[in-house]
């Protein structure tokens, strides 16, 4: 138990900056949506999915000199399309496809730098390894923590806040909050580490599936396409994609990364819980023919359930109710990782020291 005690104290000392950082960002962008509704105008428009509408903004957002890569099409809950450019150049545009704000640079966006560091801890695919990193070792902080917690179960009391700003209170409250938001805890510190560890992920879902077949059902089509065509009708093209998958949401349109590739049309349907879906439409750019498709909820269960990590980190299903869940989850790891880094530095071997009396000396008498 001595042993287990100074690897949870460690770990917490190490890592607990990293992760309460992780924890504040997490809150914050849960409300993404909110923030952009009440700051962007049209974020607030109601969701358009008629093909007409769609693919007129299409045609005049690809039409541009400046066109973008990709387009990510309004919800529900916000308004806008996203507009994504090389590099750190994107905008925001309204459903006909007129641009209302645009940006070179992450730091431009307050939702944008945060998500960077939430996800990349602004070092891009390096930065995201390490925040998985840092999530696992956030999740075996927690089981500790309750193995630490159990034979002080008798003691517990529920406190937001620690009685005092001393080291033996912020302990005590450290370990009963800590055990009270452990669930959500493990939610969250395991599906962000599973979205940013593939072998983490695929480790998770081998029992479900063989992670060589979820590799395959994944693979996009093995199809080359020819030349982007300049009047592309993308009528058509969208009509193809909602026709194929009847009742489902066009999420996003991407168009060929590099020669010989082919347009790809991401839907979500119904019962998918991935904000953007997983279920896809491939097309020759230059004919706009369909070439291929992937149904989402024919992928294999481990695939299945991978799909659900984002949108239950991210609070993208559940409604206001789990948003706030996982907001009170990211601050209670803010707030358990900021203390437990204080109270760590402040005595790092975790040995008590006794003032020494005062002796008094015959000058005193």
């Amino acid at each position: 138990m001595k042993t287990l005690r100074l690897l949870h104290r460690w770990t917490g000392g190490l890592i607990g900056l990293l992760l309460a950082i992780m924890g504040l960002t997490g809150a914050l962008l849960v409300h993404e949506d909110a923030f952009l509704r009440a700051t962007v105008p049209h974020a607030a428009d109601v969701q358009r999915q008629d093909t007409a509408t769609l693919a007129a903004m299409a045609t005049k957002v690809f039409a541009a000199h400046d066109r973008p890569r990709s387009i990510v099409l309004a919800t529900q809950r916000l308004g806008l399309n996203k507009l994504a450019y090389k590099g750190e150049h994107a905008a925001y545009a309204d459903q006909d496809g007129t641009i209302v704000q645009s940006w070179a640079s992450n730091w431009a966006r307050p939702e944008v730098w945060l998500f960077d560091l939430h996800h990349h801890l602004f070092n891009g695919d390096a930065g995201e390894i390490v925040g998985g990193i840092a999530g696992l070792a956030g999740l075996g902080f927690v089981i500790t923590g309750l193995i630490l917690w159990w034979p002080t179960r008798r003691m517990f009391h529920l406190r937001l806040w620690p009685r005092m700003l001393k080291r033996a209170a912020i302990v005590h409250h450290h370990r009963d909050l800590g055990v009270l938001i452990a669930p959500l805890l493990i939610l969250s510190l395991t599906t962000g580490a599973a979205m940013n560890l593939k072998w983490f992920s695929q480790a998770l879902r081998a029992p479900f599936s063989p992670p060589a077949a979820m590799e395959k059902a994944s693979a996009p089509p093995k199809i080359k396409g020819g030349k982007l065509a300049k009047d592309l009708d993308w009528t058509e093209v969208i009509g193809a994609a909602q026709a194929r998958y009847p009742g489902a949401e066009v999420r996003t349109i991407g168009l060929p990364a590099k020669a010989g590739g082919l347009i790809q049309i991401r839907l979500r349907q119904r019962s998918e819980w991935l904000p953007n879906g997983r279920t896809m439409a491939w097309f020759d750019p230059a004919t706009g023919k369909m070439v291929a498709t992937r149904d989402a909820l024919a992928l294999p269960l481990g695939s299945r359930i991978a799909n659900a990590d984002y949108p239950l980190h991210a609070a993208k299903v559940g409604g206001l109710a789990y948003r706030l869940v996982m907001t009170v989850s990211g601050l209670t790891l803010a707030l358990l990782g900021t203390l437990t880094v204080v109270t760590f530095w402040g005595n790092p071997t975790g040995v008590k020291t006794r003032k020494r009396p005062k002796v008094k000396t015959a000058a005193t008498t």
